[in-house]
Parts: C-alpha cells; sequence; structure tokens
C-alpha cells in the first residue's frame, strides 16, 4: 500500500474552543482541497469545556486523517503549535486558530500559489467577523515578493501556509518563553528566511474571528509582556538583518504596532510607578534600535511620542498623549509656499522644550492631508525653468 505525502498539515491548537471549534472544524471539512491531501493535527491543551472530546468526534468522521494530542494546559498557544508542527508530515503547514476558520477554497488557493511561484510563505486575504483584521497586505495579489518589499511585515499572525521544509531546514519553532508575540516573531523569520512570499489579496482565505467572552489571547497579558514581545522581534531582525535602510524599515513595526500602544492614550491613566517602569523596559530598546531612519517612516504624533521616550521626557510625553486622546486635530503650519507642513502638536517651537521642528515636519503621505500643501512643487518649478532656459536658446 503506497502512502501519499499530503499536501498541507492543518495544526489546530485548541484551548477551550467551545462552541467556536465547531465551525472551526466544519471549515476544515468543507475545503475545496480533496480530503486525502489534508492531514489535522489537533491540540487539546488542556481543555475542561468539552474541547478534547469534540476533537475525538471530528477525527472518528473526518474525511482526511486526523491526530488528536491530549496535553495539560501549556499556559499559551506556542506549545500547541510546536507540538503539532512536530508531528506534521505535509509539504506545506497551516497553523488554524480554533475560534476562526478556513474559507472553502483556501487551502487548494494557497496551496497552489506557492507550487506555482515555489514560494515559501503564502499569505491568504484574512477578513475579520467581530475583530478588525490587518489591511495594509492586501492591497494586491503578488506572485512573488519578499519582507523588504511589500507590507507583509505588518501582519505577522501564524495563519499563514509555510513550507514545511524551510521551517525544519532552520529547526523553527514557537518560543514557548513568550505569552504575547511569538507568532510575529516566528513569521518574520520565515519571511526572513524565505525564498520567496506570495499574497493572496483577491479572494478571502481566513476569517479572524472575535470571541464574544473576550478570551481571546491577543487581548490578555500585562504591559510587560508587550515589551518582551518588542525586544525579541526587535533583536531577532537585529540578528538577521545588517544595520542599514532594509533593517530600519523591518524596525518600523515593532515600534509602531507593539511598542507606541505602551504610550498611547491609555498612558494618560497610568499611574506614576508604571510610568516609570513603561521607561525603563523601553530605555534598552530606544538606545539599540531607535534611528532616524525609523523615525522619517512615522507619522508626526507618533515620532513625537517615540523620541520622547528616547529622550526620556515624561513630563512632555504626557501633554502629548492628553492632547491625542482628547482627539484634537493639531494646527497646521505651512511654510516655502505650502512645499513644507508642520502639525503643531504640544510643545512645537517652545523654547522650554527645546524639541526639533523636524520632529513636527510632515512627510508628504501625511502631508497630503492638508489644505495648501504643494507636493512636487520645487521639481515643478525647476523643469519649468528648465524648459523656458532651452526655449530662448532655441531663438
Amino acid at each position: 500500500m503506497t502512502v501519499t505525502q499530503p499536501d498541507v498539515t492543518v495544526v489546530v491548537g485548541a484551548y477551550e474552543a467551545m462552541p467556536y471549534l465547531v465551525e472551526c472544524l466544519r471549515s476544515v471539512e468543507e475545503q475545496t482541497l480533496d480530503a486525502a491531501r489534508i492531514e489535522v493535527i489537533a491540540v487539546d491543551d488542556g481543555s475542561t469545556d468539552g474541547t478534547g472530546e469534540y476533537l475525538e468526534e471530528f477525527a472518528a468522521r473526518s474525511a482526511a486523517h486526523v491526530t488528536v494530542i491530549h496535553q495539560e494546559n501549556s499556559g499559551g498557544p506556542s506549545s500547541p503549535r510546536n507540538v503539532g508542527l512536530g508531528k506534521a508530515s505535509g509539504r506545506y503547514v497551516f497553523f488554524l486558530d480554533a475560534d476562526d476558520r478556513l474559507a472553502p477554497e483556501a487551502l487548494e488557493r494557497m496551496v497552489a500559489m506557492a507550487d506555482r511561484n515555489g514560494t515559501d510563505v503564502v499569505l491568504g486575504k484574512v477578513e475579520g467577523i467581530n475583530r478588525v483584521p490587518p489591511k495594509a497586505a492586501w492591497v494586491e495579489t503578488l506572485e512573488r515578493t519578499d519582507v523588504f518589499h511589500s507590507n507583509i511585515k505588518f501582519t505577522l499572525s501564524a495563519q499563514k501556509l509555510f513550507r514545511r521544509a524551510l521551517l525544519e531546514r532552520h529547526s523553527m519553532r514557537f518560543d514557548e518563553s513568550l505569552f504575547t508575540g511569538e507568532d510575529a516573531l516566528f513569521t518574520m523569520e520565515a519571511y526572513l528566511r524565505a525564498d520567496g512570499v506570495s499574497v493572496i489579496a483577491d479572494h478571502t482565505c481566513y476569517y479572524l474571528v472575535g470571541r464574544d467572552d473576550g478570551k481571546h489571547v491577543t487581548k490578555s497579558g500585562s504591559y510587560t509582556l508587550r515589551f518582551d514581545s518588542a525586544r525579541a522581534l526587535m533583536n531577532l531582525i537585529a540578528e538577521m538583518v545588517p544595520p542599514g535602510v532594509e533593517r530600519d524599515k523591518l524596525m518600523v513595526r515593532p515600534f509602531l504596532v507593539t511598542l507606541l500602544p505602551q504610550f498611547g492614550p491609555k498612558y494618560a491613566g497610568d499611574s506614576e510607578r508604571v510610568r516609570r517602569h513603561k521607561f525603563e523596559l523601553a530605555k534598552p530598546l530606544m538606545d539599540a534600535h531607535w534611528t532616524d531612519e525609523v523615525a522619517v517612516r512615522l507619522k508626526v504624533d507618533e515620532r513625537l511620542r517615540l523620541h520622547l521616550v528616547a529622550q526620556e521626557r515624561p513630563e512632555l510625553l504626557l501633554a502629548v498623549v492628553e492632547f491625542i486622546k482628547s482627539k484634537k486635530r493639531p494646527d497646521s503650519v505651512l511654510e516655502r509656499g505650502g512645499r513644507r507642513v508642520y502639525l503643531a502638536y504640544p510643545h512645537f517651537r517652545s523654547a522650554s522644550a527645546g524639541l526639533p521642528d523636524s520632529l513636527y515636519l510632515a512627510e508628504p503621505r501625511e502631508a497630503r492631508g492638508v489644505e495648501g500643501y504643494r507636493e512636487g512643487a520645487v521639481l515643478l518649478r525647476r523643469v519649468t525653468r528648465k524648459a523656458r532656459r532651452m526655449l530662448r536658446a532655441g531663438r
């Protein structure tokens, strides 16, 4: 008897996943990819709500080959995923969260995309159900790209199709010491090691489901766990990418998505002790990885807040955070005939604060929303002057 290798191993880590698990597993059964080409490794992470029993029922009736593993609760998603990955035999691996679901054609489309292009990671378009999904990566379908020439760095969840040979070649596993952001670390490493990444943006492949009971893992955990996550991702990028513009492009992600929210509106309600602790946790990260090239890629309020963190100016930061919390719009200061726009957030041109004007200077992508901004005016005048000179010379 010949045993055919599955195309995809779907790894489902499940903890207290009822009733969401029912729809999750139904979405696996409804895949247009032949069931014989699908392997499911389901890991019950110490559930007490019937999750383990339902997985066994599913295994008994499924046309796909299903293995159910029961273990003591590990406290996070990394262990179940690692256990499942260790048992996987498919050419590709897909990590499916037990409260989410696949679109019917998801696996078929992603496998075809990877096979057609020889890419090691495939991102299928994500839609949210009671949750807001990431959007930056789904602008267009990309047969082959990489992390430096696309927006895929802004979607680092584990719900991607990974070529298993890539993961095994580099002994890649999820970091079980992290209780949030472990998927970002894993996925970024896969992006950096991959021989090409594909993006399916014209067909929904994955539904990200918001739980009504508020138990979704990304909503839990203290602020210190977020700093742990930022530190791990920044260190990975620094280890794998030489200093320079490409490293700074990637550093934008942990600064913007993981670190900056610690100094957002909630910061205004933090106690003095927590505020001081956040500055202490941020200092080594700012010292090691905050650069002008990272700063210039951010919006004015983002750049200003992180600069104040880097300079250890909590007395100035609070006013900026409270201004943002109030949802006020800063005044726009146009200079040089509208070619330069400053957004006057708190402390702009304050002698006592002594902050440089460059912090408040809007880059074109942000300045375009300001009435009176004249993008490219300098270049246009130069071209016009050159044309006039040529005409005069031809007379």
